[in-house]
């Protein structure tokens, strides 16, 4: 009955079990830092929640069983002995169940059920099957035995607090198997489209195509590729509710959004293979632009935040998916990405530069994406270098478009607002050794030990020679073992596991690593390329890392670094066949 293992292992505790498309996955992780006994069905639909427990059981007692659980990106197994339970995706919303010697309890995960929250349980005569309503998510999910039998059926119709479930059984020396569908409101009742293996080798296959486009430059020397791609894969959600395209979330565990910077990381990885999936990354943010231009925060199945923003890292981000992309991007695509760009430069602008003032300000840490990095202790309304860089790389990535689109007016004035606010950069906030940040309201300036305060070293070739010098010596002082620091490690103010004051964090990686490059320092860019990939070969590709020992934290199964372990994999690889990586100093 033992189908064959797929692809790479891995430890469904650190990354969810599910399939591209999918709005659902298998794992242990119900909640932000929250670890269930059972393995679950997590719907991302209306938010996290663990639906349903799957609970192998001795066939024999009916207890629990203590099994072994195994994953590879087409397969998931438990075992205990001879008994083995076998779960693969059918389709991104259904997935198929055998099993032999374990019987398999499929249980609501909550017991009470009121009005307004719970799951309601019932057996549906027209489809011959058992379905959970769940109030969490407003969808359905319906269980339908294809071989075996029930050996227990319990809370059916059942009001307040129950158990509520189906536990599936099989004869002596015999398999059971069954299907479980996530759905709307109703559909024809199941049936199988495949025997299980077939679905097995489906799965595989999907899973092989999607890892050829994304990395065919793997080897040996690259040997995290392919779980980096089942991150990326696997965390792919089909166009629903709001989330208006294909999107990658940041994760299948509780970072389960996307966020409006994150997502161009996950663009650059896909351009070369998955080149209409990148795209897709990089305008979902734009389709919930609002009046003023703004991107919002982030975006989810039922939910789009626009309390906060984040860096205007998108021209960037642009110009460089535009080189990576097999093909040119048509005259239609290009309009459209030059007026969202235009709309949210304008907001930054605008709505971001006080009366009388050149440089656009931050209203607090979470609008930079570095959130509590120690730039904002002591104030949050802030002018900081690294926002007035990116707003440089963008105002330059919107006069290439203009001048393509046959807008050569708009693209000089463009040219010029970019020369403007890089001369109030220098001007106003580089003291000489370093930038600073200054109040908006005071004009008080301070530095701190944050690398956020380096980041200017992003405009590359954009920045005086004697000033990127100065940035990357700064920069070789965050550089551990295992990568870049975002707070130095002799701050006073840095901790371990304190998210942006110290941890090290794949996107300030890309940024500073393609920067150093484009400022001619690519000795300091291979070697802190060469840290991070080795980083994420050994622990994983987890939200953060800290920073002297490497241990993942926080969320564990994080596409922005799968992704960026995917793109300088990729680019390390090509600069290796072409001779031009530098030794590592």
């Amino acid at each position: 009955m033992t189908a064959a293992p797929s692809g790479p292992a891995f430890s469904v505790h650190d990354i969810p079990f599910s399939a591209y498309g999918s709005w659902f996955d298998i794992s242990p992780v119900v909640a932000e830092k929250t670890y269930a006994e059972d393995l679950h069905l997590v719907s991302h639909q209306n938010g996290m929640h663990g639906v349903l427990r799957l609970v192998p059981l001795d066939a024999s007692t009916g207890a629990r069983a203590d099994t072994r659980v195994e994953a590879t990106p087409a397969l998931l197994t438990w075992t205990a002995g001879r008994g083995r339970v076998e779960l693969a995706y059918e389709a991104p919303d259904t997935v198929r169940l055998r099993g032999s010697g374990l019987d398999l309890g499929v249980l609501a995960a909550a017991r009470t059920l009121t009005p307004f929250s719970g799951t309601y349980f019932f057996q549906d005569p027209v489809a011959d099957a058992h379905v959970f309503t769940s109030y969490e998510t407003g969808r359905r999910y319906r269980v339908t035995l294809l071989s075996g039998a029930l050996a227990d059926t319990a809370g059916a119709q059942a009001l307040g607090s129950a158990d509520r479930g189906v536990t599936v059984t099989a004869p002596t020396d015999g398999s059971w198997e069954l299907a479980i569908e996530e759905l709307d409101t109703a559909r024809p009742p199941y049936a199988p489209s495949a025997p299980f293996d077939a679905v097995v080798a489906s799965a595989r296959a999907a899973f092989a195509d999607f890892v050829d486009a994304a990395a065919p430059w793997r080897s040996d020397a690259t040997p995290a590729a392919e779980l980096a791609a089942y991150v990326v894969w696997s965390a792919t959600v089909a166009a629903k509710g709001l989330v208006t395209r294909p999107g990658v979330l940041m994760s299948k565990h509780w970072m389960d959004k996307v966020w409006s910077w994150d997502h161009c990381f996950n663009a650059l990885a896909l351009a070369e293979g998955s080149p209409e999936l990148a795209l897709d990354q990089f305008h979902l943010p734009f389709d919930h632009q609002d009046e003023s231009g703004a991107l919002p925060d982030s975006v989810t199945h039922s939910e789009v935040l626009h309390n906060f923003v984040k860096p205007p890292i998108h021209g960037w981000a642009f110009g460089r998916l535009r080189r990576t992309l097999p093909t040119p991007v048509d005259h239609t695509e290009l309009t459209e990405v030059y007026e969202r760009l235009e709309r949210w430069t304008g907001f930054w602008l605008t709505a971001r530069r006080a009366p009388g003032a050149d440089l656009p300000h931050y209203q607090h840490g979470n609008d930079s994406g570095w959130d509590n990095a120690t730039t904002f202790d002591p104030e949050r309304v802030v002018v900081s270098a690294d926002l007035a860089a990116f707003l440089v790389l963008q105002l330059h990535e919107l006069a290439v478009l203009a001048d393509e689109l046959g807008k050569q007016n708009v693209a000089e004035r463009w040219t010029r607002t970019a020369e403007e606010i890089q001369t109030a950069l220098l001007d106003r906030l580089w003291t000489g050794d370093r930038f600073v940040a200054r109040s908006t309201t005071t004009g008080e300036s301070w530095s701190s030990a944050s690398l956020l305060d380096l980041m200017p070293i992003a405009l590359g070739e954009h920045l005086p020679a004697e000033i990127a010098g100065t940035l990357a010596d700064h920069i070789k002082a965050h550089l551990t073992p295992y990568g870049l620091a975002t707070e130095l490690p002799t701050s006073p103010h840095y901790l371990a596991d304190g998210y942006w004051r110290g941890p090290i964090w794949a996107p300030a990686t890309v940024l500073v690593e393609d920067g150093l490059r484009r400022a001619g320092h690519h000795r300091l860019a291979d070697d802190i390329s060469a840290r991070f990939r080795a980083l994420c070969e050994t622990h994983g590709f987890a939200e953060n890392f800290d920073a002297l020992t490497g241990t993942g934290l926080r969320d564990r199964a994080y596409t922005w670094t799968a992704s960026s372990y995917l793109l300088l994999a990729r680019e390390h690889q090509r600069r290796e066949e072409a001779g031009t990586d530098d030794p590592v100093a």
